[in-house]
């Protein structure tokens, strides 16, 4: 991340780029295939800027696989957005993506942020969760500036055991 180029225009991007001059005067963003994905490699990091990362992946599981490292790189909690007629896909990166949002067949850099159409509050800050530092997982908005008081009384005693917990890990990874 750069502060001259942080959310400035395109052609200001390609001033401090030295590009002007070698690419279309009507430039909006610069596109920059990319198979890296580390600290050396500042295009698979956060970027605030004009500039989007391509990667190239073999299939929908090296997508997954790719998705996963560029996360845990620099984004882990965030979000991520998928295109898909699977309906069981969206589920299962929910499951397996260190992620709070899976934003589905919709424009991310919108709908991350809350729409009408998605259910997701309006926010400009989405929480990350644990996996990004953050103490909330979801878009921040109104009702974490208020404050609440719960009265709270003895109930009869819910306790599952831990068969109820665990079971369906269990199934899946062994006891």
């Amino acid at each position: 991340m750069n502060r001259d180029i942080i959310a400035k225009d395109a052609d200001i991007l390609l001033e401090k780029l030295g590009l002007e001059g070698k690419v279309p005067a009507d430039t909006r963003f610069i596109a920059v295939e990319t198979d890296g994905i580390a600290p050396d490699h500042p295009f698979s990091g956060e970027k605030l800027s004009r500039v989007v990362a391509l990667y190239r992946a073999r299939d929908y599981d090296h997508a997954v696989e790719l998705t996963r490292r560029i996360l845990l790189h620099q984004g882990a909690g965030h979000s991520l957005g998928v295109h898909s007629t699977h309906p069981e896909r969206p589920v299962q990166l929910g499951g397996m993506m260190p992620t709070c949002r899976v934003i589905v067949n919709q424009a991310h850099c919108f709908a991350t942020g809350g729409a009408f159409d998605n259910g997701l509050p309006f926010s400009l800050s989405m929480g990350c969760g644990s996996w990004g530092g953050n103490s909330i997982d979801d878009n921040l908005h109104w009702k974490h500036f208020m404050q609440r008081t719960k009265v709270v009384r003895p109930i009869a005693p819910q306790e599952p055991t831990l068969d109820a917990v665990f079971a369906d890990y269990w199934a899946e990874a062994g006891k």
